[in-house]
């Protein structure tokens, strides 16, 4: 592992924020932490860092103002989340996912499952087979080498989970991808997450996409189809099926 990727822990704990800091740097990573929302905004304007851990539960500043926060600074609106946290309901997660983390991992935790997702989060494809070009389909554009996307020639804003997912639904126009293949695709292999973490995922890129949503149809019981045929479309949230 290289070690200049940085990971940015920003955890109240402050005996689980070392512990975490710790078993980073064992793997490789340069990692420091913060231990509010305020001044984990003070540390990504300072110097962004390749990953940011991010609690829920902060004082002075959620951890959901906080994601949102650094969405919205073209600074770090790259930036992966990994969001951890002891709320483990449903609408906390579909809350932290819309409020821009790629990630949500539950207290208490595997230390081995949340270096699993950092690592899957900065994996980069070996120098000279990273996809470089444009995709695309209808008035949605997606450029690889900038990592940008645009509708009708106007920029929106995606997380990095988000621009891999619709990346991966571009290079299979008309086909249908599963959640399982939509996984693999974006997290990689051996990572868990449930079905729902994409459903809320889909539900995302929709709305950000406008009149271009509809283009991403649910294929109910087998996954997702990006097509430019929606005459006969549906409006649809994601949903589990």
């Amino acid at each position: 592992m290289s070690p200049d990727r940085s990971v940015l822990v920003v955890e109240d704990e402050k005996d689980l924020a070392d512990l975490i800091c710790f078993n980073l740097q064992r793997a490789g990573y340069a990692a420091a932490a913060v231990h509010d929302g305020h001044a984990a905004l003070a540390a990504v304007a300072a110097a962004s860092p390749d990953l940011i851990v991010l609690d829920l539960m902060l004082p002075g500043l959620s951890g959901l103002d906080v994601a949102r926060q650094i969405r919205t600074n073209p600074r770090s609106q790259d930036v992966p989340i990994i969001m951890l946290t002891a709320r483990a309901e449903e609408s906390d997660q579909v809350a932290g996912l819309s409020a821009g983390a790629d990630d949500y991992v539950t207290k208490p935790f595997s230390m081995k499952v949340l270096l699993a997702r950092v690592a899957a989060k900065l994996r980069r494809a070996p120098a000279g087979n990273e996809p470089s070009g444009k995709l695309e389909l209808g008035p949605v554009q997606v450029d690889l080498d900038t990592h940008t996307v645009t509708v009708e020639a106007s920029p929106i804003l995606l997380t990095l989970t988000e621009f891999k997912l619709l990346t991966a639904l571009l290079q299979a126009p008309k086909r249908v991808l599963s959640r399982v293949d939509l996984i693999e695709r974006v997290m990689g292999p051996g990572i868990i997450v449930t079905a729902r973490t994409i459903d809320v995922h889909i539900a995302a890129i929709r709305k950000k996409l406008g009149v271009a949503g509809p283009m991403i149809r649910t294929i109910r019981g087998v996954g997702y189809q990006v097509t430019t045929d929606i005459a006969n479309f549906e409006a649809d949230e994601a949903t589990v099926d």
